[in-house]
């Protein structure tokens, strides 16, 4: 998978960033995990859940792999709305799920 599959035209300059960002992590499992979701929900974020996402970017990908497959408690600070939709994102039918 080469990235995106949505256009970033309208988007703020912070949120077309991100959504890069998501595609760019790093690890191809985190790559699929949060560009697929940045791709369906980044446009549609509040303010609050928009910071949120990008702060979840700043944890490295094998602990925010981990939280996301529950192999480690996920931190109060990052158990946010957000985290809890991509997590439940990741897990509905048709999303990527890696046990």
């Amino acid at each position: 998978m080469s990235g995106t599959q949505i256009s970033s035209d309208g988007l703020a300059p912070a949120r077309k960033r991100a959504l890069f960002r998501a595609w760019h992590r790093g690890t191809k499992e985190m790559d699929l995990l949060l560009g697929t979701f940045a791709d369906a929900h980044l446009a549609s974020l509040s303010e609050a859940d928009f910071e949120d996402f990008v702060q979840l970017m700043e944890v490295p990908d094998t602990d925010l792999f981990a939280w996301i497959i529950d192999r480690q408690d996920t931190p109060g600070n990052y158990d946010t709305p957000v985290f809890r939709q991509l997590k439940a994102f990741q897990t509905a039918p048709g999303g990527i799920v890696f046990r």
